[in-house]
């Protein structure tokens, strides 16, 4: 059992011993923390409001109600959106001119799992700095409640479901009309959770055709919840099956994209990104876009092919938006199937992205297997070497830097080595002794030959 506290939140597993998991106790001192630091960067406001949301899973219910009742006792008011989705969330913040806002979702985790992630008034995720305000705050327990006079107030709000889908169906690049006109056939795995309701009322909008696969939001989860490969071979079937056009799929929070084409085969997560890129790009004639150095190589070509500048971020959502920011971008997000669309808002979301691939996909009249076979190929290999506690990952890193200098090296975050057909991102984790590697190259084997390659030389290091 877990309980990991870091800058973006608080996530770990449901029951078990107070500090070593996720318990009641736990939820309402983070809680706590989040709601005394809106209060203290809020001060003098005579109401303070907060968002909160949550996902389908068995422990939701549970922690919403902790949750709520913590801010509600603090003297905060409360906007429940119920079963919600993380971008729903954070649409509903700054529509609601509230002062932060709370999504109660594990994202793809199992259903043992639990978190609290965390928003500003933007509805944006919290900065480095933010998140450990946070954390001391919930260390130190420096919070105070309200007397009963001052309690917060707390209400529930459905409306979101609808306000969302209006607000994708207005994006001016969002082509209603040629998505209506395709009269496409799409299969649905929403595994049980809130996308089994977001996405196919927005595909009803669009007179898409859905059939539905696991979209009953009672948190059992049908498989594992991250949207990979070995986890799809239920829709993969289904979309053979049912000659559907092609299959989507979300994780529990609907931040994360994946997609089936017509014959089974993944699109690949990784290019969710690259086809909407495509799509925004050749729309608006070009543009900037952004993704992680751990995401595939296609973005940057894609981007150059449209006459636009691609740059790299350090891993993770709120660095990717941060870096959007400086250099302008249309588009950019994760190569886990995160779009961030600027001109919706500054966050991954699921359906923005259904809406803008439907988009591409009726202009282009290609099938999705064609569009998919358009695009660069490119195969990744993940791995991780374990190390012992006593050595010194940052000395491992800076060696490998050092001895590669000749090449184009990255070092924001990591290691990352741009070699002239593949390249190489070496992570150290932040919670245990190990080295995370990615590679990408033209085929699975000269990625997975490249891991080997640097799991050797760091061995000769150590």
């Amino acid at each position: 059992m877990t309980l990991i506290k870091s800058i973006s939140g608080i996530r770990g597993t449901i029951g078990g011993k107070t500090a070593d998991n996720l318990t009641p106790i736990d939820t309402v001192k983070f809680a706590a923390a989040y709601g005394a630091f809106i209060k203290k960067r809020n001060i003098g406001e005579s109401e303070i409001k907060i968002v909160i949301g949550r996902d389908a899973r068995i422990s939701g219910k549970m922690i919403s109600s902790l949750v709520a009742n913590t801010l509600v006792g603090l003297g905060i008011n409360v906007i429940d959106l119920g079963l919600s989705t993380t971008p729903t969330v954070e649409i509903a913040v700054p529509l609601e001119n509230a002062n932060g806002g709370i999504i109660l979702t594990a994202s793809h985790n199992p259903k043992q799992w639990n978190a609290l992630k965390l928003l500003n008034e933007k509805g944006e995720f919290l900065n480095g700095v933010e998140g450990e305000k946070i954390l001391e705050l919930a260390e130190n327990e420096d919070f105070y409640f309200a007397e009963v006079d001052d309690l917060g107030s707390y209400v529930e709000n459905s409306s979101y479901l609808e306000k969302h889908i209006e607000e994708v169906l207005n994006l001016d690049l969002v082509d209603v009309e040629a998505i209506k006109s395709a009269n496409f056939k799409v299969v649905v795995d929403g595994v049980n959770s809130t996308g089994g309701i977001f996405i196919p009322a927005l595909l009803k909008e669009l007179n898409v055709e859905c059939i539905e696969l696991y979209c009953t939001p009672n948190g059992v989860f049908p498989h594992n919840p991250e949207p990979l490969k070995e986890h799809l071979t239920d829709i993969s079937e289904l979309v053979v099956k049912e000659k559907a056009d092609f299959g989507i799929v979300v994780d529990p929070d609907v931040d994360r994209l994946a997609l089936v084409s017509e014959d089974g085969s993944m699109f690949g997560e990784e290019y969710t990104l690259v086809a909407c890129a495509d799509y925004i790009l050749g729309r608006l004639g070009g543009g900037n876009t952004v993704s992680n150095l751990s995401s595939s190589r296609a973005l940057k070509d894609i981007t150059r092919k449209h006459g636009g500048i691609y740059t790299a971020s350090a891993v993770g959502e709120v660095n990717v938006v941060i870096k959007m920011k400086e250099t302008n971008t249309v588009i950019g997000g994760e190569g886990n199937g995160g779009i961030i669309y600027p001109a919706s808002h500054y966050g991954r979301d699921s359906l923005v992205g259904v809406a803008l691939f439907l988009s591409h996909l009726a202009n282009q009249k290609l099938s999705c297997k064609e569009l998919r076979d358009s695009y660069p190929s490119y195969f990744m290999s993940k791995n991780k070497i374990q190390l012992t506690p006593e050595i010194e990952v940052d000395t491992i890193l800076e060696t490998i830097a050092s001895r590669f200098s000749n090449e184009d090296v990255n070092t924001i975050d990591g290691v990352k080595i741009d070699f002239e057909e593949e390249w190489i991102h070496l992570r150290k984790s932040n919670t245990e002794p190990i080295i995370r590697i990615y590679t990408e190259a033209k085929s699975q084997k000269l990625a997975d030959d490249l891991a080997v390659k640097f799991i050797q030389v760091i061995k000769e290091i150590i």
